[in-house]
């Protein structure tokens, strides 16, 4: 699989020719004490903290909401046109690089990373949402087949290829600027196209890392908010213990401890052995709510809601709140365009670091395809399954939202057998995501402080992860699940531009990057030499005519002989 031109020999994939830089002792005290301050702001006055982020958001919402839409729109475009084009041959690496982890392995970490908790909270609860109460374009019947449609619909969308197409731009984008051209593995390497060398490794680069900080510890604080509810809920269900604050606290301490624990064994021991073991429980939670659930109903669900997102894709990637509707836009799309955003650095770094030695063709398409067709397989079982026994009157599924979006898991397994055997997998597996997306983030964002390191220091990865469970517990306090989403969106904006012009960074080096091999032959190209051509062949015939034209013309030929002459010589 190799390219068909090389790789310059001045540009060796890093790893091979340089150790790992110390920490950036002013990044990460800029970061911390910022982090620090937003934690003691929620902590101490959570009531003024509440307000002022509400005020914020709405007005993020008012006149920010297209960004958040045109740009998920652009990103994924961009992947689709990578992985076609003729820079698809480009490895990420040298040419002789081969990859380092099976795609078995690849993927589970990808997925784990990605969006696990996010699966296990929304599954469910989303499209189950949404056939309670539609979505508020059409008029479509709560409780309907067309409701179900539209649920699957809209779940595909939020949770398929724009949110990977995001995930994809940033890494690759980092795993090229970190093994192809051999610069640190981190965002601010991606913008030297732009900045300059000087630039990326000075205080512009830094700000832009730090973004990027800020980005990672408040959209992974949703992530770790979101499993804090649901085992505490599924503790409440199960265990029959009071649901309170202290309980969703007390569950973020302990998880964050086995964090710790996990982080001082590695990216190949801990976070691999734990994504490969949450792959696992998922496929056979999922394989137990398929057999035992309606089978039939979803073998027809999935061919039936795959088909209407793709006929609607462009209408749901095109619409915003020109026409009204931006508060429910707001909790939902730009919700999801937020978070995923957020959790870019963190997820594309993490990525791109797992993912040496592949093809820019093979990355986009296992970043994009593989983990959309099985969230769509999940979605269809889960929220399907939920859904079809409402409609059946098997079991008041809709009756389980009045417990939260978290109780609906819960609900789901209680109505089928072994409930009790099926909630307690299910808390193990948010347990296990939990900690694999605490572990996975606060490596990145050792790596975002410390110059780019392959393998930051272990003190600084558990330091960063302390600090976002912190984040975590405070956003809880500060306005339970409406204060992760508020916190998500507002940290999100401004790391939007820095990933359209990390876009563009990005496309300047592939341009010249000779791995690609030569541009194709445009229509354009022909035609522009028919017209050269039919000039020359004029001006051959108006030199015949004209005594001076044609003695200028033998005098050109001769000086351009006499240079070629030269030349030769």
């Amino acid at each position: 699989m190799s390219t068909d031109v090389t790789t310059p020999p001045q540009e060796p994939a890093p790893q091979h020719q340089r150790e790992d830089p110390p920490p950036d002792a002013k990044v990460i005290a800029v970061g911390v004490v910022a982090v620090l301050a937003v934690v003691a702001w929620a902590a101490i006055g959570t009531d003024h903290f509440s307000s002022v982020s509400t005020t914020a958001l709405d007005w993020v919402l008012e006149n920010f909401g297209w960004l958040f839409s045109l740009a998920a729109n652009l990103f994924l475009v961009l992947c689709a046109v990578l992985a076609v084009s003729r820079f698809g041959r480009i490895r990420l690496g040298r040419d002789t690089d081969e990859p380092e982890f099976g795609n078995l392995a690849w993927i589970a970490m990808m997925f784990s990373a990605g969006m696990g908790i996010g699966l296990m909270f929304y599954g469910v609860g989303e499209p189950l949402t949404y056939y309670t109460d539609p979505p508020p374009f059409g008029n479509i019947e709560s409780g309907s087949g067309a409701a179900e449609r539209t649920a699957l619909e809209y779940s595909f969308f939020h949770w398929t290829l724009h949110p990977w197409a995001i995930y994809g731009v940033a890494g690759l984008a980092l795993a090229y600027a970190t093994f192809r051209k051999g610069r640190g593995n981190r965002i601010s390497s991606v913008f030297v196209p732009l900045l300059g060398e000087r630039g990326a490794s000075g205080w512009p680069g830094r700000a832009i890392d730090l973004l990027a900080v800020f980005a990672t510890v408040f959209g992974t604080a949703t992530s770790l908010g979101l499993g804090a509810l649901q085992v505490a809920k599924g503790l409440n269900l199960t265990a029959g213990w009071e649901d309170t604050r202290e309980l969703e606290l007390t569950v973020i301490v302990v998880l964050s401890a086995a964090f710790v624990a996990s982080a001082f064994t590695g990216l190949h021991r801990g976070i691999k052995w734990l994504s490969n073991l949450n792959v696992v429980l998922a496929a056979l939670l999922m394989l137990f709510v398929f057999l035992l659930g309606p089978t039939v109903f979803i073998l027809d669900a999935i061919p039936a809601g795959l088909g209407a997102y793709l006929q609607d894709l462009v209408t749901l990637s095109s619409r915003t709140g020109a026409f009204g509707n931006k508060e429910w836009l707001g909790a939902w799309t730009i919700f999801y365009w937020a978070w995923w955003l957020s959790w870019a650095p963190f997820v594309g770094t993490f990525i791109a670091r797992i993912s040496r030695g592949r093809t820019i063709r093979e990355f986009l398409a296992g970043v994009l395809l593989v983990p959309s067709g099985a969230t769509i397989v999940w979605f269809c079982v889960m929220g399907g399954s939920a859904m079809r026994l409402d409609a059946t009157g098997e079991a008041d599924m809709a009756g389980k939202l009045e417990g939260g979006v978290e109780a609906s898991l819960f609900g789901l397994l209680d109505a089928l057998p072994l409930g009790t055997v099926t909630s307690v997998i299910a808390m193990i597996l948010v347990m296990t995501y939990f900690i694999t997306s605490a572990d996975s983030a606060s490596l990145v964002m050792g790596s975002l402080t410390s110059g780019g390191a392959l393998h930051p220091r272990n003190w600084l990865v558990v330091t960063w992860g302390v600090l976002m469970a912190a984040v975590a517990a405070v956003l809880l306090l500060a306005g339970g699940l409406d204060g992760l989403k508020t916190g998500t969106i507002l940290v999100a904006l401004p790391f939007t531009l820095v990933m359209i012009a990390l876009c563009w960074a990005l496309l300047k080096e592939l341009r010249a990057d000779p791995g690609a091999g030569p541009p194709r032959h445009h229509p354009l190209h022909g035609m522009r030499d028919a017209v050269r051509a039919m000039v020359g062949e004029a001006i051959g015939e108006q030199t015949t005519r004209h005594p001076r034209l044609r003695r200028a013309a033998e005098s050109a030929t001769r000086d351009k002989g006499g240079e070629g002459g030269s030349d030769t010589r």
